[in-house]
């Protein structure tokens, strides 16, 4: 979609374009469904980027460093993920990038490997990687590789100078090129203008193929980052709203995940984002380092909204043989609700 064409959905009155955004989600998507993520940070801090919103940057001490996490811990969070009803499992990794000759790499791989045989749908965010480590991970397994552009590309050198945006779009381009689906989302609260907005979403909607999902943050100012102690104002809830309409506009069959920030937004807010297109969320008390949402309030949520959680789709899995066996049969109710979770 171009700028002008979004230029102009964005004039429109918010409720016209919340309509005009639910019928094309109806349209594409089982309206009664949403896709439900467990995020795990693996590998915390010490990044060497200097991204002005991130806890992780080893340039801000804002986070303590934690190595990467055993992989025996990461099964143990994943089989926890799964009995509370995620379908899929996003690990995030605090590097700038890695390459298929580190040994850490090769431990994330069967990280990957050993998750996707759980039945899980497997999502890894590990910085810039090429070619090579985007096959090893295609074939051990992943479902999706996670790798936002956070803004317009006028905007993004206020953001970030030790990389540039067309080294985000390299990475992009390795993981399409290897047949992973692409995560690629953004972040509201930069101090971008709407037409930062607007050149985001025309820029993904551009790609060759549509990312398979679609996140949608809002700043969470974090104490000892550069927008931490001198946060630009927050967008408000409407804005974000008329983001995710956009969003389902100029991406239809592109799942909009409500990420980062969701834990400030009332039942109500989030019930009109999920009308307006929104049709993933982050599920767990944690995202990367920030609070998220308790699953009690979202079980509560999603209840409330008649919303019940996909199944993994057997298309985008890739089980490694023999490397374990599913939790649940597929006969079995999908445990979303069970008792498991409700002292949580």
């Amino acid at each position: 979609m171009t700028l002008d064409e979004l230029k102009q959905l964005a004039e429109l009155p918010l409720m016209q374009l919340v309509e005009k955004a639910h019928a094309v989600h109806a349209q594409h998507w089982d309206t009664s469904r949403i896709q439900v993520c467990t995020l795990l940070s693996i590998k915390t801090g010490g990044c060497s980027e200097n991204c002005a919103y991130c806890a992780q940057s080893a340039r801000y001490a804002a986070v303590a460093r934690q190595e990467l996490l055993p992989r025996e811990k990461v099964l143990e969070r994943a089989l926890l993920a799964k009995a509370m009803g995620a379908t899929r499992f996003c690990m995030g990794a605090a590097w700038r990038g890695i390459r298929a000759d580190d040994a850490r790499f090769a431990e994330v791989v069967e990280m990957v490997r050993a998750v996707s045989a759980l039945g899980l749908e497997v999502c890894a965010t590990l910085g810039k990687i090429g070619s090579a480590e985007a096959l090893a991970l295609k074939e051990a397994g992943l479902t999706a590789y996670n790798h936002n552009l956070d803004t317009s590309p006028e905007h993004y050198s206020e953001i970030v100078t030790t990389h540039t945006y067309a080294d985000r779009l390299e990475t992009i381009d390795a993981v399409q090129q290897a047949g992973i689906s692409l995560c690629c989302g953004g972040i509201l609260g930069l101090g971008e203008g709407q037409v930062d907005r607007l050149r985001l979403l025309e820029v993904v909607s551009s790609f060759p193929t549509p990312p398979e999902s679609f996140p949608i943050n809002v700043l969470i100012p974090i104490p000892g980052t550069p927008l931490g102690d001198a946060a630009p104002q927050a967008p408000d809830t409407l804005d974000l709203v008329r983001m995710v309409a956009l969003a389902r506009l100029a991406l239809p069959r592109t799942r909009v995940r409500l990420s980062a920030g969701r834990e400030h937004l009332s039942p109500e807010a989030q019930m009109l984002c999920f009308y307006a297109g929104a049709n993933s969320l982050f599920y767990g008390d944690k995202l990367l380092t920030a609070n998220n949402a308790s699953i009690a309030e979202d079980r509560r949520l999603l209840e409330a909204c008649g919303l019940q959680p996909e199944l993994p789709h057997a298309d985008m899995l890739r089980p490694a043989a023999g490397a374990g066996e599913e939790l649940f049969s597929e006969e079995e109710p999908h445990p979303c609700f069970r008792e498991v979770c409700s002292e949580s």
